[in-house]
């Protein structure tokens, strides 16, 4: 048993060392996000299509060249890449709730007397996207050669979610030392629930604070928009004059940087 536990350990040192990887690519990012046949070519051309469209509206409305340049600069390459990472994360929260049930249909068909690699297709063909696509790359991956472990690593890759990671390795140690690996994914299924309900109980008993950091986070955007409403001569000397201008960057500096501090409070590691 002791020898046994020092092989596992050994393992776990070597998958912690293979799972490092350097930043991901474009390529990759793309594929993380859902865009399989997106190629990093395509990104950049409709990257360049939105700079050069806002450019030439801000240019079009009389705006000053430092304002067009930020304009395209920020629907060139800030909204794109913003956009990627928002789709990227929208769909690994959508992995990371149907991954639960796909290990649980893994360990019934074990259970039941299939190979893994027969319960992985099952899952590749009748669960919900996008764990379907994951596990139909890995089911194929194996078909023309590729090793259990490398079609994992890949998933990873595509999909960098601890959940995978946590799947991975429970994999590659019960291929290299044996065990009964239905009661190992069956304690891996009840560890990723307790985790998505410790999830669901953070977020119900911090939903107060992140309102109450709503509201105050708006309270002075919604104040300005009054008074230039109610009164606009009163609140325009801070757009026309130069003084006016350095107090709104001013301000606008001080609110994010609140803003900042008020989201690091709110969020909870888990």
């Amino acid at each position: 048993a002791a020898a046994r536990r020092k092989n596992v350990a050994v393992m776990l040192k070597d998958i912690e060392k293979n799972q490092k990887r350097e930043k991901p690519t474009l390529r990759r990012r793309l594929e993380q996000a859902g865009f399989f046949k997106t190629t990093p070519r395509t990104y950049w051309t409709i990257s360049a299509v939105l700079g050069v469209t806002a450019a030439f509206f801000a240019l079009v409305s009389g705006q000053k060249p430092l304002v067009i340049a930020l304009a395209a600069f920020a629907f060139g390459f800030g909204f794109p890449r913003w956009t990627l990472s928002f789709l990227a994360a929208r769909r690994r929260k959508k992995f990371t709730t149907y991954f639960a049930t796909a290990i649980d249909v893994i360990v019934r068909s074990v259970r039941s007397g299939l190979p893994v690699n027969e319960a992985m297709r099952i899952v590749a063909r009748e669960s919900q996207e996008p764990v379907k696509s994951e596990f139909h790359k890995l089911v194929e991956g194996l078909k023309v050669g590729v090793t259990l472990e490398q079609g994992l690593t890949r998933m990873r890759d595509s999909m960098p979610t601890s959940e995978v990671g946590f799947f991975a390795i429970v994999m590659t140690i019960q291929g290299k030392s044996g065990g009964n690996l239905s009661e190992a994914l069956g304690n891996l299924s009840s560890v990723l629930r307790d985790r998505k309900r410790l999830e669901g109980k953070i977020k119900a008993m911090s939903s107060e604070a992140k309102a109450s950091a709503g509201i105050i986070g708006s309270l002075p955007i919604a104040v300005m928009g009054l008074v230039y409403v109610t009164t606009p001569a009163y609140i325009a000397i801070l757009f026309t004059e130069k003084t006016g201008n350095l107090l709104l960057a001013g301000c606008g500096f001080w609110m994010g940087l609140g803003c900042l501090v008020m989201r690091k409070m709110i969020n909870f590691k888990h």
